[in-house]
């Protein structure tokens, strides 16, 4: 039985800028179809990733392999079988969204008939087609990055490498995005995502948590929470702030975190620490509503991740 070969194939993989290393030997491995999230707080070294993926920046030391081809070797191989999306909208913003379209189709020397065939192909697909004669400054900023998605497969790759493409987009266009992402997906491309947002990483088939510039943990989500250690109470007091400064170095209590005016608690045992959380709220006077033992979310995961990195 041959096994398949990675789509991405990382060993050592860096890459400085001055005295700076923003990309600290990594090692990863992406198999065709999957749909990998790359978690991390700025500057963690997410963007620089992507890029040195894409072959837009140079290798400083390792190696890489991305639908087969050597990036340290010809990194200009690469771009025609990879899609890119920066952070930044980058089309032609006096551009109508159809022009857009036809400018990247030219660009990868699509012919006529394919280019009319993916254009119009795309345009439905992104809920774009009645918007095609719109200048792409006009969209709002969920259309904008339907658009540069669209431009990103024009030329149909095999794999796209996505910078935080829902950064700064409302809800619903958010939402949306991630639909017609889960739909590439189950057809076969390859995703590798970077986000900020945990929802989002919770889709992904894997996830890696990057800090300065180094992958320290790489699982499926629900292994990721299920790593977590500890019990997990949440509770809403009259007074979070008060509550988060008189619990937060009690013992047993591992981490709190806020949610609004919800306090989500880490203890080692609900069955111990609870009683003596109520006590000392208690004895402050201070109310408390929605007491409950519940599931790790993969924001405390990662949080929690970060913080034992940290101590």
């Amino acid at each position: 039985m041959n096994s398949i070969s990675p789509i991405i194939l990382t060993q050592g993989l860096s890459r400085d800028f001055k005295s700076n290393r923003a990309v600290d030997r990594l090692d990863i491995s992406i198999q065709p179809g999957e749909l990998f999230g790359i978690v991390g707080p700025d500057g963690a070294g997410k963007t620089t990733t992507l890029r040195l993926l894409a072959g837009l920046l140079d290798i400083s030391d390792g190696s890489a392999q991305v639908v087969g081809f050597n990036l340290k070797k010809n990194p200009e191989s690469v771009k025609p079988k990879v899609g890119y999306m920066a952070q930044e909208f980058s089309l032609y913003a006096e551009l109508s969204v159809l022009e857009n379209l036809t400018f990247f189709a030219e660009l990868y020397d699509l012919d006529k008939n394919q280019m009319r065939e993916r254009r119009d192909s795309l345009l439905e697909f992104a809920g774009l087609t009645e918007f095609k004669q719109r200048r792409a400054d006009k969209l709002s900023g969920g259309m904008q990055k339907k658009l540069s998605l669209a431009c990103t497969l024009i030329h149909n790759p095999p794999l796209l490498l996505l910078d935080e493409p829902t950064t700064g987009v409302d809800p619903i266009s958010r939402r949306e995005f991630w639909n017609i992402l889960t739909d590439l997906h189950l057809h076969g491309t390859t995703i590798l995502i970077s986000t900020p947002y945990m929802d989002e990483a919770d889709r992904c088939t894997r996830v890696g948590l990057m800090y300065q510039g180094r992958l320290v943990e790489c699982a499926p989500p629900h292994e990721i929470r299920a790593n977590l250690k500890g019990e997990l109470v949440e509770i809403t007091p009259s007074d979070w702030k008060q509550a988060l400064q008189l619990l937060e170095d009690l013992p047993g209590i591992i981490a709190i975190q806020t949610y609004g005016e919800s306090l989500h608690i880490l203890v080692n045992s609900v069955d111990e620490q609870l009683p003596e959380i109520k006590n000392v709220l208690h004895k402050h006077d201070i109310k408390y509503q929605n007491v409950r033992q519940t599931s790790a979310r993969m924001e405390e995961a990662f949080i929690s991740l970060i913080r034992q990195i940290e101590a």
